[in-house]
């Protein structure tokens, strides 16, 4: 994404990595036939020639004269992700992509994590003599109380090994905040409640000057969705509310000024969404 100016904020997107999903693996109802429907405005920026899916793990960053966020931390390296591709074991220059931006790790003042996915919270942490210390020593992390709530209490190999290295030794180092899935950052950045995925799963809204964006987190996972509010992923925690949330969003934000900035979508990722008969699409 082309860094983007709103009032007094600067919003940009740090890739972690991107390219080719296989579509039916993300989003199983979709099949070649039925994403052909749609090709016409993914294409080329969404969907490739052969049917795949086009996607990106980022985080961004958004400036302020006063504060610099940091949403969502994406995937991490050196994590121990039970062989699971893509996750497992990445080495990515992430953390010196982020100082070539300007943004080295002691600028960072807030991480805000949507939600406690593996995609959304790697980089909470880095491997430092054989222990996982908070990346970015001078932040708050926030996490939503609601979100935390639920996964602390999850026993499961998978969601354990995300806790204890990327979650946990935030909460230890006394650097983390629950918080209310409505909080309130600075009068220009605050949380929107937006739970099925996961729940707490909260988006992020952008408001300064003219300028009006919101930060999608995981209510969708790509542009087709505002199409095909039924394409759940295997990754939602509650399908029914996951589908209800996805339109309400899409219902709000729709034929407005308002940047919507997927947080996986592929570049040129900020767009808007407009009607299109009893559906949405994305324009960019």
């Amino acid at each position: 994404m082309d860094p983007i100016s709103l009032g007094r904020l600067r919003v940009s997107a740090l890739v972690e990595t991107a390219g080719p999903t296989r579509a039916t693996w993300l989003l199983p109802n979709a099949t070649p036939e039925a994403l052909d429907r749609h090709r016409a405005w993914l294409a080329p920026h969404f969907l490739d020639g052969g049917g795949r899916l086009l996607q990106s793990v980022h985080a961004f960053v958004v400036r302020t004269p006063d504060v610099t966020v940091l949403v969502d931390t994406c995937i991490g390296n050196d994590k121990d992700r039970g062989g699971r591709r893509p996750f497992h074991m990445l080495r990515t220059p992430f953390l010196d992509d982020l100082r070539s931006a300007g943004c080295p790790p002691e600028s960072i003042d807030v991480v805000v994590c949507t939600h406690l996915h593996v995609d959304h919270v790697g980089w909470n942490t880095r491997l430092d003599n054989g222990r996982w210390v908070p990346t970015f020593p001078r932040a708050r992390y926030l996490f939503a109380r609601r979100e935390w709530e639920h996964w602390s209490s999850e026993t499961d190999d998978d969601t354990k090994r995300i806790m204890a290295d990327s979650v946990g030794p935030v909460l230890d180092a006394g650097l983390a905040d629950l918080v209310a899935m409505d909080h309130r950052i600075t009068d220009e950045i605050e949380l929107e409640p937006t739970p099925g995925h996961t729940p707490g799963h909260v988006s992020v809204r952008l408001r300064s000057g003219d300028g009006d964006a919101v930060i999608t987190g995981d209510l969708m996972h790509h542009p087709v969705q505002m199409a095909e509010f039924g394409w759940v992923t295997t990754f939602d925690s509650d399908v029914e509310a996951a589908r209800a949330t996805r339109r309400a969003f899409c219902d709000r934000y729709a034929d407005t000024p308002v940047k919507v900035l997927g947080t996986h979508f592929h570049h040129p990722t900020a767009g808007r969404i407009v009607r299109a008969g009893d559906a949405y699409r994305f324009v960019v």
